[in-house]
């Protein structure tokens, strides 16, 4: 179990929160979260690349020229690789580079990585009726409150989609914004600080928790 500090819109503290997840072992730890870090970022390549073989490429139907008496290399097409304009031999081709891995084994990775990242997390209570309206500014100088350094990298987890937060966070390019139960491997170890209000907190326990 992880306990952490709550802080109001202001910064002061005002209670304490606890996260209690079931985490991977400490010997096969790094392993796991090791798969599902590279499952994620192999499986969003797109695969599309794709090179013309000297069957695909246009033209190179005549000979170029005759095969003996000109003192040149034989050649039977323009279009053969070792010709400017040629086919590509051995290029890339649209391929699948997706990993499967098991739900129960993703989600340990997840659990692992979160509670593993618990000292850099920063629970503030909800906070936005604090911005009745899109306001960047005042949201910078609560992240700062909150003791988050200008220069680190922020990911706000939030209990579901707030409009005035979103509209006011989206120009701050430290700033990500994700949804608890929408939480990935990837963006919890890119982030220096994590800061997750005390909704969204309690929606990852019951989301994630077993």
């Amino acid at each position: 179990m992880v306990s952490c500090v709550i802080r109001d819109w202001q910064g002061t503290e005002t209670g304490e929160a606890s996260l209690q997840l079931q985490v991977a072992a400490e010997a096969n730890a790094a392993h796991v979260v090791h798969r599902a870090l590279r499952r994620q970022n192999v499986n969003a390549r797109q695969g599309t690349a794709s090179a013309k073989t000297r069957a695909e490429v246009r033209g190179g139907g005549r000979k170029p020229w005759r095969q003996k008496g000109t003192g040149r290399a034989r050649a039977g097409s323009n279009r053969s690789p070792l010709w400017r304009g040629g086919g590509v031999i051995f290029g890339p081709k649209p391929r699948d580079f997706s990993i499967k891995m098991n739900r129960k084994e993703r989600r340990l990775a997840l659990r692992t990585v979160l509670q593993s990242r618990a000292e850099e997390l920063i629970v503030v209570e909800d906070f936005n009726d604090q911005l009745p309206r899109p306001k960047t500014k005042e949201l910078i100088a609560a992240i700062a409150r909150w003791g988050v350094e200008p220069q680190e990298k922020v990911l706000l987890i939030l209990p579901q989609q707030q409009e005035t937060i979103y509209l006011s966070g989206r120009n701050i390019s430290r700033l990500k914004l994700v949804l608890a139960d929408s939480l990935n491997v990837y963006d919890l170890l890119a982030a220096d600080r994590i800061v997750a209000t005390t909704s969204a907190l309690a929606k990852v326990q019951e989301v994630y928790g077993e």
